[in-house]
């Protein structure tokens, strides 16, 4: 099962998480099971990471978060050369 809270635009809860991608101090991306997240702000780091239990936990100030399809993740070649 896969959930996102966001807390006061500074703390960032996602469970469901098969692994963080990236993460700098402006920006994050998060693979989930079917979706990646994107996360842009400032002052971003991982506080809590427990892929075991498919939890992460970001703290910063957070602007915006983008969900993307796996689909949409697949390289051009892969899409049209199914």
């Amino acid at each position: 099962m896969e959930s996102i809270t966001l807390e006061n635009q500074n703390k960032l809860s996602i469970k469901g998480a098969k692994k963080v991608k990236t993460s700098t101090p402006s920006f994050a991306v998060v693979e989930l099971e079917n979706n990646t997240v994107s996360v842009s702000g400032s002052d971003i780091e991982v506080t809590k990471l427990d892929l075991e239990n498919k939890e992460v936990v970001f703290s910063g100030n957070f602007s915006q978060l983008k969900f993307s399809s796996a689909r949409e993740k697949q390289g051009l070649f892969k899409r049209i050369f199914k």
